[in-house]
């Protein structure tokens, strides 16, 4: 059994797409973020760095104890190996899915992040932040929208890289994009958000809490930490 610590951002997203595309069970364990539930002493156990998702598989394929997981990215590429599915076996095709999984968690996650934060959430509007980012966040898709051009998915076959890319794009328009800008982003959106796998994920992530993450109440606990 997998036992995947979640709520429903970008990054927890990703895990319930791909276990939902796998066909495997699991089971929610919800960590309310916004209620500082990832802070407390049982889940830092899994996850040190105080962030979901986390995952617990009972069943590693090598028979033994437990394996505990944090960092989405490294959650998909454990999957993608314990199923044999969604990473390529050849040498050339594998570097191409890992390499945009990585832009990924080191560029469009972070920067798409920053840009919720300032044109969203920050107390006060600082307008340099905010272009930063928006313009940052253009670039992004820019990069992405061009490596789509005559090719189905990001890096050849559907594959992980797809998962952890798709949900940093869904809140585009909060993030001052028109996709319409993109016509290469926005055929592979489309298709993406048609998968019923993606709509399962969605599904179960509205069952887990349809409510906004980010709260005022919640705002102390999301940006206030040291």
């Amino acid at each position: 059994m997998l036992d995947l610590y979640y709520w429903p951002t970008p990054n927890g997203h990703k895990i319930t797409i791909f276990l939902e595309e796998a066909g495997l069970d699991y089971r929610i364990v919800p960590v309310n973020i916004g209620a500082g539930e990832q802070f407390k002493p049982e889940f830092l156990k899994i996850s040190p760095n105080n962030r979901m998702p986390a995952l617990v598989d009972s069943d590693p394929a090598d028979g033994g104890e437990p394996v505990s997981l944090f960092e989405s990215g490294a959650i998909l590429m454990y999957l993608a190996q314990k199923v044999g599915r969604f990473l390529p076996e050849d040498l050339r095709d594998r570097t191409r899915v890992t390499e945009w999984l990585f832009w990924q968690m080191g560029g469009l996650g972070p920067m798409l992040g920053q840009n919720h934060h300032f044109s969203q959430y920050a107390p006060e509007k600082i307008d340099y932040a905010i272009q930063r980012y928006v313009n940052e966040t253009h670039r992004l898709y820019g990069v992405l929208n061009k490596q789509l051009a005559g090719r189905e998915f990001i890096a050849g076959d559907y594959s992980i890289a797809d998962m952890a890319c798709y949900p940093w794009i869904v809140p585009h328009e909060k993030q001052g994009q028109d996709l319409a800008d993109f016509p290469e982003l926005k055929r592979w959106f489309e298709a993406m958000t048609a998968r019923s796998a993606v709509i399962q994920a969605y599904e179960k992530g509205k069952a887990v809490s349809s409510e906004p993450t980010v709260t005022e109440k919640a705002k102390n606990v999301l940006f206030g930490q040291r």
